[in-house]
Order: structure tokens, then sequence, then C-alpha cells
């Protein structure tokens, strides 16, 4: 959900909007349409659930033969894997840095930025987000 166009300015009023709402936000964080569709008809269910992000691993990779998907598959991936940890590790939630990309902040104050590994996810397959997700909710 990087906004570069909206500026420093805007990213700032995001953050101030997430602290006066942080469930709208999460919600609007956690749509990942064009993720859960290409999910849907692989038959895998996303319920913002661990066990949904080994069935993403699980997946077939057809995007990677388009360049034009792969990209917002792979932010999509980042952000239903920082859904998954919001709704499951205790003391998770998001943040919006002043570049207006989302990070998923823990308990322990340590900043995950979950869109670059959901692009790279998207592009390799490594590492999994199953994998990322067990190493998040360890700390």
């Amino acid at each position: 959900m990087n906004l570069p166009f909206l500026g420093h300015r805007h990213a700032k009023k995001a953050e101030a909007a997430l602290r006066a709402d942080p469930e709208a936000v999460a919600a609007l964080l956690s749509e990942c349409e064009l993720l859960r569709s290409h999910a849907a008809r692989a038959g895998v269910r996303l319920d913002d659930t661990p066990d949904s992000l080994e069935a993403l691993d699980q997946m077939v990779p057809r995007w990677r033969d388009d360049p034009e998907i792969l990209p917002w598959l792979g932010h999509d991936a980042g952000l239903y894997l920082g859904t998954v940890v919001v709704r499951t590790v205790p003391g998770a939630a998001w943040r919006i840095r002043s570049d207006g990309e989302p990070v998923v902040r823990l308990a322990s104050g340590r900043a995950v930025e979950v869109v670059p590994a959901g692009e790279e996810w998207a592009v390799s397959g490594v590492p999994e987000l199953s994998q990322l997700y067990a190493e998040i909710a360890e700390t």
C-alpha cells in the first residue's frame, strides 16, 4: 500500500487514521483482492490463519509468467502475511511508515516489512510465507 504519490504529508494522515480507527485500516489492508482471486481459482481458501499461508505456499505459481500481475500479487501476498500476523500474534498491529508503506509492529517493538517479503515470495517462492510467519510469531 505504498502511496508515494500522496507525499510525506499524507503518510502522516494515514498513520493518524490508523490510530483513530485501526480496525478500518486493518480491514482495508486485508482486502488483497488479486491474491484472494488467484487463491480462490486454485481452490485455496484464505481465512486469515497461518494454515492458509501454508496453502498459499503450495499453490502452483502461474502468476510468475505474467510480469504485469507479479508485482501486484507480491504486494498483496505481503499484506496478507501482515494480516495473518496482526490477527493471530498478540500485540501485533499495523503501522504506516513516513514513506506510506505499511509495516507490522510487534509487541517487542520490532517492525516487520511484510510487503517486500511478499514480493520476494511471489517472484521466487522463497522464503515461504508460512516460514516467515513462524519466524515472526516466535519473537
